[in-house]
């Protein structure tokens, strides 16, 4: 069996059952809600429109699978307000559909941690294709009597989306706690950064990207201010990344242990 497979394995244990998405949707297009409410409704999903007034904090604490947004009802602060939706836990994904934009928003806006963009005009089944690609096409039921995974000082919690350490949690966004599972289910094994993206955002990663790397950043960066005595994500140059838990004080401890034992005799020659 192949890292890739085996990686793919201990994250899907089993078939589970397909259930209804739940979306939320952000838009002031009528016409486009009607169509796409049509669409929903036959599919049998969930479907509830927000008004661009309702906080980033609340849209977060909300039981979803997906919010399809138009960036452009949020006016020019609208990068801003993506940011603080993204950066909030979280446990459904984010997908833009808006009409006009730039490379260079549609680029940020990945990397703040958007799921997905698509342009308006675009067809209802190319975006419920899209939603269907970041939600994993299916709805898994909320896990019960799910064992804690213990690795190094941090504390992984599936049924909670999130990791803890000493009991403080370390407020991972969705795609932190996607992450941060799929290395952990690699074991000791590299993950290329292109087979981390896929897994990740559904679609095969442009070249050059650094959506990846950025996102190590952060998770890596949450681990060591929670848990700075150890250290959890390796870098392989030009390879990609291994998840493995090592214990730095130890570390420094053994470096440290021959300057102790030497004697005042041997200090003074």
């Amino acid at each position: 069996m192949t890292r890739r497979s085996s990686t793919l394995k201990a994250l899907a244990p089993g078939p589970e059952p397909v259930l209804p998405l739940r979306i939320a949707v952000m838009d002031s297009d009528s016409g486009f809600l009607l169509v796409l409410a049509k669409r929903l409704e036959a599919l049998e999903w969930e479907n509830t429109v927000l008004a661009s007034t309702v906080s980033t904090t609340a849209i977060a604490s909300m039981s979803l699978d997906a919010l399809i947004v138009d960036l452009a009802i949020l006016g020019p602060k609208r990068l801003d307000w993506l940011e603080r939706l993204c950066q909030a836990p979280r446990s459904f994904a984010i997908v833009v559909c808006t009409a006009s934009s730039t490379v260079a928003e549609r680029v940020r806006a990945l990397r703040l941690g958007a799921d997905g963009w698509l342009s308006k005009p675009c067809h209802p089944e190319e975006l419920i294709a899209r939603v269907e690609a970041v939600a994993g096409h299916r709805r898994r039921p909320e896990p019960r009597n799910v064992e804690p995974l213990k690795v190094g000082e941090v504390e992984i919690r599936r049924d909670q989306y999130q990791a803890f350490v000493r009991g403080s949690s370390l407020n991972l966004t969705r795609r932190e706690f996607q992450l941060i599972e799929l290395l952990v289910a690699s074991g000791s094994d590299i993950l290329e950064r292109d087979f981390i993206y896929e897994s990740l955002w559904g679609y095969e990663m442009v070249r050059n990207d650094r959506s990846v790397d950025v996102f190590v950043h952060k998770l890596r960066r949450k681990l060591k201010r929670a848990s700075p005595r150890w250290d959890y994500i390796h870098t392989h140059f030009r390879a990609g990344y291994r998840f493995a838990p090592e214990c730095v004080e130890h570390e420094v401890a053994r470096e440290l242990k021959p300057a102790r034992e030497l004697s005042p005799s041997s200090l003074a020659a």
